[in-house]
C-alpha cells in the first residue's frame, strides 16, 4: 500500500466535485487539508447522496411555499405590504448610496496626474518634508512623496475646495490616455495649452507663466550664441522632451541634426552633458533647476528679435480636466480665483521657492 500527501486548498464547489471525499463538506471553512490516504482505498459518497437529498427536499418545500405566498397576495393586501416594504428598502438602499455618493463628490478626493519626475514643477522623494520643511504629498500606491509647484498649487486648491489632495505618478507618455481612463480626474504637470490638446481636453486659465530656453555645455562650441540665426547652418544636435509642444520648435533650427528626444527633461540634460546632443529646448525654470546639479551645463535665453515664434503655446501652464469634465474644470478655476491665483509675480515667488526646496537627487 502505498501513501500520497494530499493538499487541500479553500475548496471552492462544496458538496458538489465528489472527487475525493476529504472534506466531507467543509467547503469554504477548509483552508489547507494536509494527510495521507491510501491510493488502493475508494473513499465512501454515501454522505453526498444524503445531502442532495436533502435538497431536493428543501426545494419542494420552497416551491410550495412560494406557490402558497402568491395565493395569499391575490386574496388580500398583505402580499402588496410585503412588497411595498420590500421596494421602500430598496430606494431607501439606494438613496443612501446617493447620499454617500454626494458626499464623496462634493468633499472627497482631488485626484491629480503628473510625472512626479519633472523639477521644479514635481518631482519624487523619500521623506515627508523638503529639505525647508515644506509638506509633501504621499504618492498613491508608493511609499514615496511628491512635492515642487505642481504640487503645491494642487494643495492650495484642494485646501480651496475642501478636498483631500491625491496624488497619482504615471509617464509623461501616457499622461492623458490615463485620465480618460478614470484613473485619476485633471492633470497638473507643467502641461502647455495648446490648440491641439484643447481638441481632446478642457483646460483653466493658466495657473504659471513660463519663458523657453535653450541648455547647453558650458565650456561648448554654442556657449556664446545669443539668438537663434546664429545657430542656422551649424548642423547642431538638438533635442527636447517627448509629447511636448516644444518638439516643432526643433525644425526652427535651420539644419540642425534632429535625433532622439527624451521621456523626461532629466535624460535630455544629461544627453547635453555626455555631448549625445548640442541644444535641448525647455523652459527657464526647469533648466533653472537642472542646473543645481548640473554644472556643466549654460542657459541662453534667446534675444527677443531672434527667437522661436509660435511658442506662445508653452508659455500657459494650465490644469486639464476629461473633455466633458467641466464641472471639476470650473471647480478649479473657481478655487483659482478664489485664492487668487492669477498674478503672475506670486506664482513667480512660489517657483522660486520651490527650486529652491528641491532635493539634490532631482
Amino acid at each position: 500500500m502505498s501513501n500520497n500527501i494530499v493538499h487541500i486548498v479553500r475548496c471552492k464547489k462544496p458538496y458538489r466535485c465528489l472527487k475525493c471525499g476529504l472534506c466531507k463538506g467543509a467547503g469554504k471553512n477548509l483552508q489547507v487539508l494536509t494527510g495521507a490516504f491510501s491510493i488502493n482505498k475508494q473513499p465512501s459518497f454515501g454522505w453526498q447522496e444524503e445531502e442532495i437529498m436533502k435538497r431536493k427536499n428543501l426545494i419542494a418545500v420552497l416551491l410550495t411555499a412560494a406557490m402558497t405566498m402568491t395565493m395569499l397576495g391575490g386574496c388580500g393586501s398583505t402580499g402588496d405590504k410585503t412588497v411595498k416594504a420590500e421596494t421602500t428598502e430598496a430606494t431607501e438602499g439606494t438613496e443612501s448610496a446617493d447620499t454617500e455618493a454626494g458626499t464623496e463628490k462634493e468633499g472627497g478626493k482631488l485626484r491629480v496626474g503628473m510625472e512626479c519626475a519633472y523639477a521644479p514643477f514635481n518631482w519624487t522623494q523619500d521623506e515627508p518634508t523638503t529639505p525647508n520643511g515644506s509638506k509633501a504629498v504621499p504618492i498613491y500606491g508608493t511609499d514615496y512623496y511628491a512635492y515642487g509647484y505642481d504640487v503645491a498649487v494642487a494643495q492650495k486648491l484642494a485646501d480651496e475646495m475642501g478636498m483631500e489632495l491625491e496624488i497619482h505618478k504615471v509617464e509623461w507618455s501616457s499622461i492623458g490616455i490615463s485620465m480618460d481612463a478614470g484613473d485619476y480626474d485633471c492633470i497638473i504637470a507643467g502641461m502647455g495649452r495648446t490648440a491641439e490638446r484643447e481638441m481632446s481636453y478642457s483646460f483653466t486659465d493658466p495657473y504659471y507663466y513660463r519663458d523657453n530656453c535653450i541648455v547647453v555645455k558650458k565650456d561648448g562650441p554654442y556657449a556664446s550664441v545669443k539668438g537663434l540665426s546664429e545657430l542656422a547652418g551649424t548642423g547642431c544636435k538638438v533635442t527636447t522632451q517627448l509629447g511636448t509642444g516644444w518638439i516643432p520648435l526643433l525644425d526652427q533650427i535651420e539644419g540642425a541634426e534632429t535625433g532622439s528626444n527624451y521621456e523626461t527633461t532629466s535624460e535630455c540634460f544629461m544627453a547635453v552633458s555626455n555631448g549625445v546632443a548640442d541644444v535641448c529646448i525647455i523652459d527657464v525654470p526647469t533648466a533653472e533647476s537642472a542646473l543645481l546639479t548640473n554644472t556643466d551645463l549654460a542657459i541662453i535665453k534667446f534675444d527677443e528679435n531672434d527667437t522661436f515664434t509660435g511658442d506662445e503655446e508653452m508659455v500657459n501652464v494650465c490644469i486639464a480636466t476629461r473633455k466633458d469634465d467641466t464641472e471639476l474644470r470650473d471647480k478649479l478655476q473657481d478655487a483659482m480665483t478664489a485664492i487668487g491665483w492669477n498674478d503672475k509675480t506670486v506664482m513667480d515667488e512660489l517657483m522660486n521657492e520651490v527650486i529652491g526646496e528641491q532635493p539634490a537627487a532631482n
